[in-house]
């Protein structure tokens, strides 16, 4: 309503100078009226500039024709002169109504392009192939302005969104209903846009967007480039569990090797040693103590690989039982400390563990031997007389238990596999013996009791093994 009150006013003031000031010159007048009808029309469209036209016809007629002051026209050829003017004022209108129309799709198109290349930048750019499903739908609501995005993806039968606020917009019959027709579905008046995902003629799932206007064309494009990336995904995941597959069969090789060596080194010492107590070589007291120290540390040592090699297969096929009871966990770090003494003997031990922690509900055994492992590898791999710390502290209803060492670090690629069974450090494999088990056995342990087991690294700094367990049950 303004701007028709703003043409009015502009069609009398336009008026009023004709009249007042141009002395009555038609021929003036008509061509002012002509140029800001084409103004309007630019500006504000064309139901504005046909408004203004027609107004602009009667002033015209009423002020400028004879006679004056009267719709009546005396002379015919001002009939010819007035619907010229209306004509020319109308056409004028269309044409520069669909300039401006024409200039805006332009504008929209461009715009579209731009958000497309950035779009493409942004999933060309992405470090982790396999991250990039959940992002996508918030690359697109950050590109395109959206007000939610959702992604449906026919082999994973899974919907990825870009706000979980946004899930009841899309239901997931529609994003089947759209994926498994191939055709798409758009509701401008809810701005809504569904556009299945097609590699060729296959359809992999549906993009569908709210909340903003994109045209045909644009979403076909996006749909293109989000179907290129899940199929990158896609093939990424298939060379990923080849690659898997091939290092299963290389550490499988590995673990012989390795268990073998195991097994043999402490057997070795017990048969050298027993072979020389049962020689005729008489031995002093102090001598055969040590023969018998030997064969007893190494009868220990081969009683725990076969106990970590029996609970590795125990672990795979689920049949470890835990005993759950109330148990602060100072009192599992204080029995660590008491079965790791002799391995910790060259270092320093900083505890820090307030006493007002709640008990925690958990197998008290378990958790010990999770300690143990954790505090015999912060020994092995940091120099002697640096400090291992230890500490324990409540972070949202879980109690989060770490080990700090000041050892060599693990790179990043490491971090995420040392947890695997029977994978060990590239840098570490000769230096320092082991089988690869223990820590695959320690988060085993720690998710059978709700937990979760990390680690954090710098390499040259140290590493902090950590472990959470649930604390609500003990607080409640």
């Amino acid at each position: 309503m303004v701007r028709y009150v703003v043409v009015t006013a502009l069609d009398a003031l336009i008026a009023w100078v004709g009249f007042h000031i141009f002395n009555r010159n038609s021929a003036t007048v008509g061509f002012i009226f002509l140029l800001a009808i084409l103004v309007v029309s630019a500006s504000w469209g064309l139901r504005c500039a046909t408004f203004m036209a027609l107004l602009a016809t009667l002033l015209y007629n009423f002020f400028f024709l004879p006679p004056l002051f009267t719709f009546n026209i005396a002379d015919p050829q001002n009939w010819v002169a007035l619907f010229a003017f209306l004509i020319t004022a109308i056409i004028g209108s269309q044409l520069s109504e669909r300039a401006r129309r024409e200039a805006l799709q332009a504008t929209k198109r461009r715009k579209e392009v731009e958000r497309l290349y950035a779009l493409s930048q942004q999933l060309l750019v992405s470090e982790n192939v396999f991250e990039l499903l959940n992002k996508l739908p918030a690359y697109i609501v950050d590109v395109f302005g959206a007000t939610g995005a959702a992604l449906f993806l026919e082999n994973k039968q899974k919907i990825y969104l870009s706000d979980i606020k946004v899930q009841a917009l899309f239901p997931l019959e529609r994003l089947r209903a759209v994926s498994a027709r191939g055709e798409p579905m758009c509701n401008h008046n809810q701005g809504s846009s569904y556009m299945p995902l097609r590699m060729g003629v296959r359809s992999v799932g549906t993009l569908a967007v709210v909340g903003c206007d994109i045209s045909r064309e644009t979403l076909e494009a996006v749909g293109s480039l989000v179907a290129t990336a899940i199929e990158q995904i896609s093939t990424m995941e298939k060379l990923s569990k080849t690659e898997a597959a091939r290092e299963s069969d290389r550490l499988r090789a590995l673990l012989l090797d390795s268990v073998t060596h195991e097994f043999r080194t402490p057997l070795t010492a017990i048969k050298a040693s027993a072979q020389t107590l049962l020689s005729e070589i008489e031995f002093d007291k102090p001598q055969l103590k040590e023969l018998a120290t030997v064969i007893d540390e190494e009868s220990d040592r081969l009683n725990r690989l076969v106990g970590e090699a029996a609970e590795v297969a125990q672990l795979d096929a689920r049949q470890v039982e835990i005993h759950m009871e109330l148990h602060p966990i100072d009192e599992a770090i204080r029995m660590a400390l008491q079965r790791t003494k002799n391995i910790v003997d060259k270092h320093s031990i900083d505890v820090a563990v307030p006493k007002d922690l709640p008990a925690i509900n958990m197998d008290i055994d378990r958790i010990v031997e999770v300690l143990v492992q954790l505090l015999d590898n912060a020994a092995k791999y940091s120099p002697a007389e640096t400090p291992i710390h230890i500490s324990a502290e409540l972070q949202n209803n879980r109690l989060i238990t770490s080990i700090a060492d000041h050892g060599p670090g693990i790179d990043d690629v490491e971090q995420t596999m040392i947890f695997e069974q029977f994978y060990r450090g590239r840098n570490q494999r000769i230096s320092v013996q082991g089988t690869g088990m223990g820590l695959s056995i320690a988060r085993a342990i720690v998710e059978l009791h709700g937990g979760i087991m990390g680690v954090t690294s710098q390499l040259g700094r140290g590493s902090v093994f950590y472990f959470s367990l649930p604390a609500i049950d003990a607080q409640k």
